[in-house]
């Protein structure tokens, strides 16, 4: 019973140093990607370079007669679009018409 309790013990302590190593290691990676799939219902699926996703993102949020409140403190569309970019993959423009946009990573990293 004593050796089940400390198997079970080291293998709940490892699985907790993963999902930390996973957390810290989301950010650094995110900002390495530098291309977005963009799905937008009426262009359709594209690749873009991350300046593209954001001067396409601003172009969106622009266009919307109400920006989401949790954005409209922000001065600029460029700045709304650098925020939603970093904490939202998708943005509703109007009721069942929504946006979306998906980190990608072209190449392999560098070994």
């Amino acid at each position: 019973g004593q050796s089940a309790a400390r198997a079970g013990s080291s293998v709940s302590s490892a699985v907790r140093m993963d999902a930390t190593r996973a957390v810290a290691m989301s950010d650094p990676l995110l900002r390495e990607l530098d291309h977005y799939v963009v799905l937008d219902p009426t262009c359709g699926e594209r690749i873009l370079p991350a300046a593209d996703t954001l001067t396409w993102l601003a172009g969106q949020l622009e266009s919307m007669a109400e920006v989401p409140a949790d954005l409209a403190d922000l001065p600029t569309a460029q700045a709304r679009a650098e925020r939603l970019l970093e904490t939202a993959c998708e943005l509703e423009l109007e009721p069942g018409l929504a946006v979306q946009w998906f980190a990608v990573r072209l190449e392999p990293p560098d070994a």
